[in-house]
C-alpha cells in the first residue's frame, strides 16, 4: 500500500515499457491493512513450545495466528511459554490468563512433560486446544495417560521402553508382511520421515469438515512418528475421535475430542498454508473460539 501510494508501480511500468496495464485492485489489501491496524478486540494465546528463545523458530506459526486475528478483527497477543518450565504444580498459574493453548511441532524429549501438563489443563478446563504435529502427539499421550489410564503411555521417540507406545515409528509396529506388531527391533529412522504435501480424508460429521468444507485436503507434513493404530479403538471408545486419515486409512492425521468445546490436533502444519487475506480455516476458528473465553 505504501509503495502504491508513492507511485512505485507507475515508475516500474514505465521503465519496463508496459503502458497498457489495468489499474490495480487493492480493496482486499486495504481491508487487511485496516483490520491489522484497527482491531476492536484482543485475545491471549499461550504457545507452549521448546524453541521459544529463538526468535524466528515459530515465525510461520506466529504469522498464521496474526492472519487469523485479522480475519476476526482482533489483536492476537502471543505468550511464548517454555514447556520445560511447566510442571504439574505451576501449570495453572502459568496458563491462568490464557484464553487458548497451542502446542506446536518439535523434535526431542525436552519439555515434553510440560506440554502434556498444558494439554491436560486445556482439556480439563475446556479451553481451546490446538496441537500441531508434536502437539497432536502430545494430545494422544495425555489422553492415553489420564483418560484411558495407561500409566506411562508415551512416544517411542521419548521412551523406547514404554509399556504403552501410543506414538511410534510405522516400522515399530509393522513387520515385513504389514501385520501389526507391538514392537520391531529394526527401525529405519531415515526412511520414515513424511515430507511435503500429503492428502487427508476428513470425516463428514467433524469440526474439521465444517472448517475445510471438503472431504479431501492437502497439507504439508514434516514428521517421522505416527499414532499407533493398536490403540485406535481405545481412543475412540473414550471419546477421542480420529477425524482425518491418510488416503489408505492407516495413518491418523487429525483428532478431535467430542465432548470438548474446541479440541483439535493435526499431524500436518497448517501454518504453512495461511495467508493475510484468507488466513487458514483452523486458525481462524481457533481464534474465534478463543475470543469467547472469559479469563
Amino acid at each position: 500500500m505504501l509503495l502504491y501510494g508513492q507511485g512505485v508501480d507507475k515508475i516500474l511500468l514505465k521503465k519496463l515499457n508496459l503502458l497498457k496495464v489495468k489499474s490495480p485492485k487493492l480493496n482486499d489489501w486495504k481491508r487487511v491493512v485496516d483490520a491489522k491496524l484497527n482491531p476492536n478486540k484482543k485475545v491471549s494465546i499461550a504457545v507452549v513450545g521448546k524453541y521459544v528463545d529463538l526468535k524466528d523458530s515459530y515465525k510461520s506459526l506466529n504469522e498464521a495466528l496474526d492472519h487469523a486475528g485479522i480475519l476476526n478483527l482482533a489483536k492476537v497477543e502471543i505468550n511464548m511459554i517454555d514447556a520445560a518450565k511447566i510442571t504439574k504444580s505451576n501449570v495453572s498459574k502459568i496458563l491462568k490468563s490464557s484464553q487458548a493453548i497451542l502446542v506446536p511441532g518439535g523434535f526431542g524429549s525436552r519439555g515434553i512433560e510440560g506440554m502434556i501438563h498444558a494439554c491436560q489443563y486445556a482439556r480439563e478446563n475446556k479451553l481451546p486446544y490446538f496441537g500441531i504435529c508434536l502437539g497432536m502427539q502430545i494430545a494422544i499421550i495425555e489422553f492415553s495417560r489420564n483418560v484411558l489410564g495407561l500409566k506411562g503411555a508415551n512416544s517411542t521417540e521419548f521412551n523406547e521402553k514404554t509399556k504403552y507406545p501410543v506414538i511410534g515409528l510405522v516400522t515399530e509396529w509393522k513387520d515385513a508382511s504389514g501385520k501389526i506388531e507391538h514392537r520391531s527391533k529394526n527401525s529405519n529412522l531415515g526412511g520414515t520421515m513424511r515430507l511435503g504435501g500429503q492428502k487427508c480424508l476428513i470425516k463428514k460429521s467433524s469440526l474439521s469438515h465444517k472448517l475445510y468444507k471438503k472431504i479431501t485436503i492437502t497439507e504439508r507434513h514434516r514428521h517421522r512418528y505416527e499414532v499407533n493404530p493398536e490403540f485406535k479403538e481405545n481412543l475412540l471408545h473414550a471419546g477421542m475421535d480420529i477425524v482425518g486419515t491418510s488416503l489408505d486409512g492407516n495413518l491418523a492425521e487429525m483428532i478431535e475430542i467430542k465432548k470438548h468445546p474446541w479440541f483439535l490436533g493435526c499431524q500436518f502444519h497448517p501454518e504453512f498454508t495461511s495467508n493475510p487475506s484468507d488466513g487458514h480455516p483452523i486458525f481462524n476458528d481457533f481464534i474465534a473460539k478463543a475470543i469467547k473465553i472469559k479469563r
